[in-house]
């Protein structure tokens, strides 16, 4: 059932989209009614995320993201419009119609929560029970204490066919429902059934940020393949989309998070008082999971294994996030292989003196290079320079450029001034090459009118930008429909399924004297076609002239039509029609 528009109404004003996104990103240069900051959904370094405050709605330029509040949640959160709603509505204490949503909708991701959270109790019981002692000797013997166990829910999975299954069905719930949460396996027997995911592991329940039990990874006791086993993706977990422990470490008073490998890592850091560590469930880091981490912090320590496969990981990470806003640094281990060994082998206060000596990633990445090359041959030397000034050349602060340069410079022997030469020639190189890049896509102008997402397609690309102009002009004063009813126009000369669509909804709204804003209508939209809604909303528009530039976004439809009916080139039409300015100011800056 779909929510009556009277409660999406009160429910959005009552969600000040600033206030909601202020939550999770910091925003900090205004321009007009414009506050910016650093996208939440793409790693930027330049901030191209806008939240327009008289509008109530977001847009980024660089990824193309948009919408209003609801949308904005159902992203950030990884909700359904359902669960969204509801979510905006607890916030402001709000009580969802119970019609609003169908039973189905409304039930079922609560359900496999509720199974994931019972399932975890299952296994925190059976750690206690005398099938659980070779769990237990094992975390003895890690030097995990029971309080930290109990912190963290550790449990164990028994080796058993189908203990979990039986428990749970016994419980009230469904095969399907254990299947569908990742729990069960389907059986290969003639006999058919389930059997149980995990068996004879030691089981770290993942929690979301939220506290809730959205999946598993199991870690085998004993000898065998794969060592450690995380749960499927399901409609409650995305693996890529979570980092173990963090509903801790988004607590940590330190400001600093701390990126390990693995989940024993991060339960002996948090139990030596590290509470800032988290873990990307034996997988490399993604996209993902570094916009999680910007959502809590801005420094980052990335603490990997002490072994080749740990230096490339750690690589891969400072690639990911080098164009954040993040202040990474990379902990080199000395003497052990990863951060729980060698807190076990020199104590706490020997690691604590490690992180306040930690290498930015400029000077991890110069230590890596010089381990990779020779500087005893001019070949070496030469492979080594060329590689430390590429690197430089993608970092973006100007002075510490030129601070590494000299240090890079030093150690190979030759002068500052010729590694900066070295270094701004790869940076003019770069420079170029993005330069070319966008000279590309500004030629093509039909490129540049289409929307992003193929998922909407202009036929009349002419037309279509005339009539985002129209729309993006009733939004602003509604009033205007007189116009268009002068000029007999109607939805009928839009060329665009996709804005027709939106000009009935505001047509039907003004008819019914309801309020038009633009978070409703992206709202009653999908995601990318609420993306490029708030792309086109967001153009500059003046309502000084407001009639005038209506008048001449009629002239431009129904010129681009003619044009399409006769033979005249398209690209050539195109270009004469959107240079053509006369009689509308706000349709030159619409563009």
């Amino acid at each position: 059932m779909a929510f009556s528009g009277l409660f999406l109404d009160e429910l959005i004003r009552r969600n000040d989209i600033v206030d909601v996104v202020s939550q999770y990103v910091r925003l900090v240069k205004k321009s007009g009614n414009n506050l910016f900051g650093l996208c939440p959904f793409h790693s930027e370094k330049t901030p191209s995320f806008s939240v327009n405050t008289e509008r109530q709605i977001y847009h980024c330029f660089g990824c193309g993201a948009g919408g209003g509040v609801i949308n904005f949640i159902m992203e950030i959160e990884n909700l359904t419009f359902a669960d969204a709603v509801h979510f905006l509505a607890r916030r402001v204490g709000m009580t969802v119609p119970d019609e609003a949503v169908s039973p189905e909708v409304r039930s079922r991701r609560a359900r496999l929560l509720n199974l994931n959270r019972d399932a975890a109790r299952f296994f925190y019981e059976a750690l206690k029970s005398p099938d659980g002692a070779a769990a237990r000797e094992y975390l003895a013997r890690r030097g995990i204490s029971p309080e930290v166990t109990t912190r963290f829910g550790l449990g164990y999975a028994p080796d058993s066919w189908s203990a979990l299954c039986d428990a749970m069905i016994k419980s009230g719930y469904t095969a399907r429902d254990l299947f569908e949460a990742g729990l069960v396996r389907r059986s290969g027997r003639a006999s058919g059934g389930f059997y149980d995911t995990f068996r004879g592991r030691l089981m770290f329940p993942v929690i979301d940020v939220r506290g809730n039990v959205v999946g598993f990874s199991g870690r085998l006791l004993g000898d065998g393949e794969p060592k450690y086993l995380n749960s499927p993706d399901t409609p409650v977990f995305k693996k890529s989309m979570q980092l173990f422990g963090l509903n801790l470490a988004k607590k940590t008073k330190s400001g600093t998070i701390l990126l390990v490998e693995g989940n024993i890592d991060v339960v002996k850091l948090h139990q030596a008082g590290f509470d800032g560590a988290v873990a990307s469930l034996g997988t490399a880091l993604t996209e993902e999971q570094v916009q999680l981490l910007k959502r809590y912090t801005k420094n980052v320590v990335i603490a990997y294994d002490n072994d080749a496969a740990g230096v490339k990981a750690a690589e891969r990470a400072l690639s990911l996030m080098e164009n954040s806003d993040l202040r990474v640094r990379v902990l080199r281990l000395k003497g052990a292989k990863d951060p729980d060994e060698f807190i076990d082998k020199f104590g706490r206060d020997a690691f604590a003196n490690l992180l306040d000596s930690v290498e930015n990633h400029v000077e991890y990445r110069i230590t890596t290079l010089l381990a990779q090359h020779t500087l005893e041959t001019d070949e070496g030397r030469l492979a080594f320079l060329k590689a430390a000034t590429e690197m430089l050349s993608r970092v973006s602060n100007a002075v510490e450029r030129e601070i590494y340069a000299k240090r890079v410079a030093e150690i190979s022997g030759v002068s500052a001034d010729a590694v900066l030469t070295e270094v701004k020639k790869a940076l003019r190189a770069r420079m170029k090459a993005n330069a070319r890049r966008q000279e590309a896509r500004e030629r093509n102008v039909r490129a540049a009118i289409q929307p992003k997402s193929r998922e909407i397609r202009y036929t009349n690309e002419i037309s279509a930008l005339a009539e985002e102009g129209v729309i993006r002009l009733l939004v602003l004063d509604c009033e205007l429909f007189k116009v268009l009813e002068e000029y007999d126009f109607s939805e009928s000369e839009f060329t665009s399924d996709y804005l027709r669509r939106i000009y009935d909804m505001i047509k039907l709204r003004y008819e019914e004297n309801m309020e038009i804003s633009p978070p409703l209508i992206a709202n009653a939209l999908d995601g990318a076609e609420a993306a490029h809604f708030t792309k086109f909303i967001s153009k500059p528009e003046s309502l000084s002239n407001a009639e005038a530039a209506m008048r001449d976004y009629i002239k431009k439809i129904r010129a681009a039509k003619a044009a399409a009916q006769a033979t005249e080139d398209p690209e050539a039409a195109l270009l004469r029609i959107v240079r053509d300015k006369s009689g509308c100011g706000g349709y030159e800056h619409g563009t």
